[in-house]
């Protein structure tokens, strides 16, 4: 191995040095300081942000070529980096607002930071991993965080009913996945997709099926029918931080891996995907749209809404032949993160307030807690595609990729689907503002949370309003792709 490799490294040993000082930490103080563990690992997203800047200095600068490193099983680009700064303020803004959640509720606080950094760990190396045995470990190394951190309050039966589900889930499809991985092996005989592509010839039956069985680990990730069943039974029982991050964290990342899976490792000539995923995105919005819309409960619904958006940013990957799509996956993925955390973050207030997650007992929020409520009425538009949030500017560059590529159909669909969500968004926002409140009196928001529902609004705003620094870094980031 060649040592000065380890420099492409530093923001996952960052996080990973930090996890494990929290772990000891845990031990050592007191139970009544711990709230501090917190800022230290706030303290070390931070340090790993900066160190993906660095990383983007040390390429060339934005428009320079990736470096592969380890012997090619480690890339580093402007799509890595994008992706890994995406899943660094996933994990800040989760961070942010445990702050205030977690003490009282566990003892153990410096554990709950230490595995949302292991979780930082390893969706920093899916963004990079172009290699299959590296991929799944990653993958794994997600997985078992975030298992931990489901079920992590054990007195509570819905949190231990999470972290089970989602462990049985997880486990068969990484096996199904990892069947998949084997096959590619044996077609080409490597691991690394660099080579898997140059040695992918004429594969046949046997291509498609190793492609379709590897979908099977990502579509886990991603809350992709038919892999979806998990999702709304997870994000409810979990703790509403963990199911916060759970919705964008491993979704922006497993779409990461799989984008650098097929599009280098599997040619189109070899494996017409494209194909497959138009009919799951078809199949995924339609269905978590659908569902979404008998719910009451909030977390369930914004469950089914994210099956659903993951069905839109799939439209992305059957329209790969467009030069909208890898545009509109990036975009759409960040617009995203802010939105999907807003909403969660609101839905804590409102949890706080009244002890309920269902949306008629959070009637009258815009009474008891008026900025808190506007700022769901921004999130809700985003998540539904109005301008001029970045929810709207995210599925221009998705559908019109679809149009672009000829799927007329698809695009046809999710404008279709767009306009079923605005039914139970705008249901949730009629709850706040149209319903009387079941209690009088305002509702406190702590300030670790009041940082984070403002992280969320300028970002979805912000992104909406000004996008020409990501269209720039995206356009930067498809070329290098090859896309």
């Amino acid at each position: 191995m060649n040592w000065a490799d380890l420099r492409w490294l530093v923001p996952e040993l960052v996080l990973a040095a930090a996890a494990v000082a929290l772990v000891g930490a845990d031990l050592l103080v007191p139970a009544d300081r711990k709230r501090w563990l917190g800022g230290v690992a706030l303290a070390s997203l931070v340090a790993a942000g900066a160190a993906c800047a660095v990383l983007l200095t040390d390429l060339g600068g934005l428009g320079a070529p990736g470096v592969r490193v380890f012997a090619d099983t480690y890339t580093v680009d402007a799509f890595a980096v994008y992706f890994k700064l995406v899943a660094l303020a996933a994990v800040a803004l989760v961070a942010l607002v445990s702050l205030d959640y977690f003490p009282g509720r566990t003892p153990h606080l410096g554990e709950v930071f230490s595995l949302l950094l292991f979780a930082g760990v390893g969706l920093l190396l899916m963004a990079s991993a172009s290699d299959l045995i590296l991929l799944l470990l990653s993958i794994e190394f997600v997985s078992l965080s975030s298992y931990l951190l489901a079920g992590f309050l054990k007195r509570d039966p819905k949190s231990n009913e999470a972290g089970v589900k989602y462990f049985l889930y997880g486990a068969a499809t990484t096996g199904v996945m990892a069947y998949g991985f084997s096959l590619l092996y044996g077609l080409t005989g490597s691991t690394i997709l660099y080579d898997i592509a140059a040695r992918l010839e004429r594969a046949g039956p046997a291509a498609f099926l190793a492609v379709g069985m590897a979908l099977a680990g990502f579509g886990f990730k991603v809350s992709m029918v038919p892999f979806h069943q998990w999702t709304p039974d997870v994000y409810e029982g979990a703790p509403t931080p963990i199911t916060a991050f759970l919705s964008v964290g491993p979704k922006a990342a497993g779409f990461a891996a799989l984008v650098r899976t097929l599009s280098v490792g599997v040619p189109l000539e070899q494996v017409n995907w494209p194909v497959l995923l138009a009919a799951l995105s078809a199949v995924t919005m339609t269905v978590g749209n659908l569902l979404a819309l008998l719910q009451r409960n909030l977390k369930r619904m914004l469950a089914y809404s994210s099956i659903a958006h993951a069905g839109y940013v799939l439209i992305a990957l059957a329209a790969w032949k467009s030069p909208w799509a890898l545009q509109g996956l990036l975009y759409y993925l960040l617009a995203y993160l802010f939105m999907n955390l807003g909403a969660f973050f609101v839905a804590m207030v409102a949890a706080e307030g009244t002890g309920s997650d269902e949306i008629p007992d959070h009637a009258g929020l815009s009474q008891r807690a008026p900025w808190v409520a506007a700022a769901m009425v921004v999130f809700m538009l985003s998540l539904t595609g109005i301008p001029p949030t970045a929810g709207f500017f995210g599925k221009f560059y998705l559908f019109a990729a679809a149009v672009d590529a000829g799927l007329l159909w698809l695009a046809a669909l999710a404008v279709a689907n767009s306009v079923v969500s605005l039914y139970y968004y705008v249901g949730v926002l009629r709850a706040l503002y149209l319903m009387p409140p079941a209690a009088p009196g305002p509702i406190p928001v702590s300030a670790g949370l009041r940082a984070g529902v403002l992280g969320a609004l300028i970002g979805t705003l912000a992104a909406g309003v000004y996008p020409q620094p990501l269209v720039t870094f995206m356009e930067v980031a498809r070329r290098l792709l090859g896309s």
